[in-house]
């Protein structure tokens, strides 16, 4: 399992002009399991690998996209062998992979438009719906791609990468990348939900700052990848589900600590159930809006507690004690 703790990524320096300029990158994991590890800050292209040459064939029936961004994707995979490259009209979106995961590219190109509208549906239109999305073919070249995310393992299923930006600016160096094993564990069904847990994470990335909550930024997005799908309480969340019908209730929100060690996929499932439940009770509308007050870096509990006054107008026993009945009912 990635370790889940979040690493400082904010770095400056002085720019030719003297003033002081910043560069965030970041980076988050999913497992296969279903659960997102971590939001971490880190450098896209740490360990990435170069080509003494660019000759290797571009594929498939989008052969000679001539795409700015496709150079350092292609550069990173050739070394790996021949690539497939499809460049989604609708959206701009890139997907890339190798002739032995043709199959995956399929069941993403198809997955592809609804998950950026289900996306959107949530947070709105303002993010960058133009991502280059790619499935590794082995797990070296899994593990080589995604270095930069920190411990990638047989138990990722994808991770996502944004390159430098500044505050303040729409990130467009974004890129997703599958585990080459991700749909043969999770089924194309599967895919899609990573697909939108992911691309909801690159919505999120410029109202997203390290050492923000993991219950808001992981459950945020496990709520919007898993939102009007036909899905139950149980499937989602079975640990959650096996400890509350044995009568144990949570006594508090999840924090950064419990992401880490075998309870992970606890931690994950009650930060879904979290905002399932704000979204629920307040409105998706408002449960984006307590994201951008809580993503903006770490947030003490007074901090919390004033953001949940703020936005929903509970304080928090009124959001636990809700939240607690809410589980109740569903997991019944």
């Amino acid at each position: 399992m990635t370790d889940p703790s979040p690493r400082s990524g904010l770095r400056s320096w002085l720019s030719s002009n003297g003033r002081l300029e910043f560069c965030i990158t970041l980076a988050s994991v999913t497992l296969l399991t279903g659960a997102c590890v971590a939001l971490i800050l880190v450098p896209r292209n740490v360990g990435s690998l170069q080509l003494a040459t660019d000759e290797a064939e571009v594929l498939d029936t989008s052969e000679g996209i001539d795409n700015p961004r496709l150079s350092p994707v292609r550069r990173d995979l050739q070394p790996y062998g021949p690539i497939l490259v499809r460049e989604v009209a609708a959206s701009e979106a890139l997907l890339v992979a190798h002739p032995s995961h043709r199959a995956d590219l399929d069941v993403l190109e198809q997955q592809l438009g609804q998950a950026i509208s289900d996306v959107s549906a949530v947070w709105g239109t303002d993010w960058n719906r133009a991502p280059v999305v790619v499935v590794a073919s082995t797990s070296a070249e899994f593990t080589a791609l995604t270095r930069s995310a920190g411990g990638t393992g047989a138990d990722v299923a994808a991770v996502s990468l944004t390159g430098s930006y500044a505050p303040g600016t729409q990130p467009t160096d974004q890129r997703i990348v599958f585990n080459p094993d991700a749909r043969r564990r999770v089924g194309n069904e599967g895919m899609a939900t990573l697909l939108r847990h992911e691309l909801t994470h690159v919505a999120t990335r410029a109202d997203t700052t390290d050492g923000a909550p993991l219950w808001m930024l992981e459950g945020f997005a496990e709520y919007v990848a898993q939102r009007d799908q036909a899905t139950t309480f149980s499937q989602i969340a079975p640990t959650l589900t096996t400890r509350l019908r044995a009568g144990t209730l949570p006594s508090d929100l999840v924090v950064d600590a419990d992401f880490a060690g075998v309870d992970a996929p606890y931690a994950y499932e009650s930060a879904w159930s979290t905002c399932a439940f704000l979204a629920d009770r307040y409105g998706t509308t408002a449960l984006t809006s307590l994201y951008k007050r809580l993503a903006t870096g770490p947030q003490s509990p007074a901090a919390q507690d004033a953001a949940f006054t703020a936005v929903l107008g509970a304080s928090r026993a009124e959001l636990l004690d809700g939240w607690r009945a809410w589980l109740r009912g569903h997991a019944a």
